[in-house]
């Protein structure tokens, strides 16, 4: 196999601003090498099957050597491995990109950069600060805040507009640089913070009391804009993007706790109705702890009737392990398929197959009560979640005289803990609506909260919608947290979408 290493600009964070071949890289990757402030929406993107490395390099904090990840480029593309190396912004941009490149060549592996849309550029636009005026900026200078000392400080204080990547935690030096060798202590500055994210953050002063105006505020990471141009931001700024303004959702930011693998399709239907999104996957999606049964079950088959796939997990881990085994679809030949709801039906579509029957609710029980035909003496493979799926869809079968063979195909368990700036956003009361496409999201994400706020996490839900993809699911939001404002008639994502949509408007 002929392995190639993708150098994608990830732009600001938002998949919105995310370039179309950087998209249809992410979808095609096996090998997924990113930064810190790439985010979940980003990675949502990817296959179930892609390895993920973090290399992101945190200021202060325990960074992953240059040449380390130099090498793990190399020796994924010489595996053959179809690689995406996620860069935070535009590639070449204070990246790093070139020694990634050097090393790649050194290696005799094939590589392509892709550009994304630099923080430096997209920060100052979505703050509504323009980096040029035809009378207050006729140029801008960005520069990196890493190493103060490289910099020609006389030469900047003369400058129209400066814009600073990585300067936060160097704030106070640089205006007192900048206000030392000439520049106006009266000069606004802006700092931005999460640029393009629901939680974005903009605090405005000026050189002499912008220090002051944030010291109790986490600021990092934020871009820095020094120069004039920044009191335009009182006429040009919008809290809304005109283009989402006419839909339901515009305006409104929807917390998605799936899984990061599964978000994908559920952000585009919110982002289509003009929802901003913040992720906080509940759900982390793994192999079982042993293949032996699943392993077992694709080498006998023959001995089967029906394969039942209630998930679109399901059908993504069952498929790479029967690959795994050497086998491939023309193994099913003999069994037919019963699948639970149209994303499952669509992933198993993927696999060139179609299934001989799908109940009309999308829900595992419905799936006995409509079988398409009578139960007893049938034998069932059920590949399904290792621990805490539904116990009802295997009761009834086998009361009715089937023989189910459970197998553990994947495993779902609860994140170690909350995305700290999910919490921050709920605690600033930045969050609109919170969806939950499952039971055991609902039970993860109040186990996070409450690991991260103590008891008073059930406070910052108060005021939010509560939006459930179905009965079952709404069942434990009632539990957990007490009520349910929107509930979707037809249990899919298409239906919590528009649940969602009728809420909000």
């Amino acid at each position: 196999m002929s392995g190639k290493v993708y150098l994608v600009g990830a732009g600001p964070g938002r998949l919105a601003y995310l370039t179309v071949q950087g998209h249809q890289l992410l979808q095609q990757a096996e090998v997924l090498v990113h930064d810190a402030l790439v985010s979940d929406e980003l990675r949502s993107l990817i296959l179930p099957t892609c390895q993920q490395f973090d290399v992101g390099k945190r200021g202060g904090g325990p960074s992953t050597p240059q040449a380390e990840i130099n090498q793990l480029l190399v020796q994924q593309c010489q595996q053959g491995k179809q690689v995406v190396r996620l860069k935070s912004g535009d590639p070449f941009i204070f990246g790093r990109t070139q020694a990634e490149i050097q090393a790649l060549k050194a290696a005799d592996c094939a590589f392509e950069v892709v550009p994304g849309v630099s923080s430096a550029l997209a920060a100052p636009l979505l703050a509504g600060i323009p980096l040029t005026d035809p009378v207050l900026s006729h140029s801008f200078t960005v520069l990196t805040g890493h190493d103060l000392d490289l910099l020609n400080w006389e030469l900047l204080a003369g400058l129209e507009t400066l814009v600073f990547l990585m300067g936060a935690r160097s704030l106070a030096e640089i205006t007192r640089r900048l206000v030392s060798h000439g520049m106006r202590s009266e000069t606004p500055v802006a700092l931005i913070r999460w640029a393009s994210q629901p939680q974005q953050q903009i605090w405005q002063g000026t050189l002499l009391n912008i220090v002051q105006l944030t010291r109790a505020e986490k600021i990092s990471p934020s871009v820095i804009v020094v120069g004039e141009v920044v009191r335009l931001r009182q006429f040009l700024q919008t809290e809304t993007p005109v283009a989402t303004r006419n839909f339901p959702l515009a305006g409104k930011t929807v917390l998605v706790t799936r899984s990061s693998a599964q978000s994908s399709q559920f952000g585009d239907l919110l982002i289509a109705q003009g929802a901003s999104l913040i992720e906080m996957p509940a759900l982390e999606i793994r192999p079982p702890s042993s293949w032996v049964a699943l392993d077992q079950a694709i080498a006998e088959l023959k001995n089967f009737h029906w394969l039942v796939l209630t998930s679109a997990n399901a059908v993504s881990y069952f498929f790479e392990r029967l690959h795994h085994c050497g086998q491939d679809a023309r193994s099913l030949a003999g069994l037919k398929i019963a699948v639970v709801g149209k994303k499952t039906a669509a992933v198993l579509k993927q696999h060139g197959l179609r299934p001989d029957f799908i109940p009309p609710h999308y829900v595992a029980d419905a799936l006995v009560e409509t079988f398409s035909e009578p139960a007893s003496g049938l034998r069932l493979l059920f590949p399904r979640v290792e621990s805490g799926g539904r116990e009802v869809l295997v009761k009834d079968f086998t009361a009715q005289g089937a023989e189910v063979i459970e197998v553990a195909a994947y495993e779902s368990g609860c994140p170690a803990a909350a995305d700290p700036a999910v919490v921050t956003a709920l605690e600033q009361r930045q969050i609109d609506i919170i969806t939950f496409a499952s039971s055991k999201t609902v039970d993860h994400t109040c186990q996070l909260l409450e690991q991260a706020l103590g008891d008073r996490w059930q406070r910052f839900l108060d005021g939010l919608c509560i939006a459930s993809i179905g009965p079952q699911t709404s069942q434990a939001c009632y539990d957990r947290i007490g009520r349910v404002d929107a509930e979707a008639t037809e249990y899919t994502l298409e239906g919590l979408t528009q649940a969602v949509a009728q809420w909000a408007s």
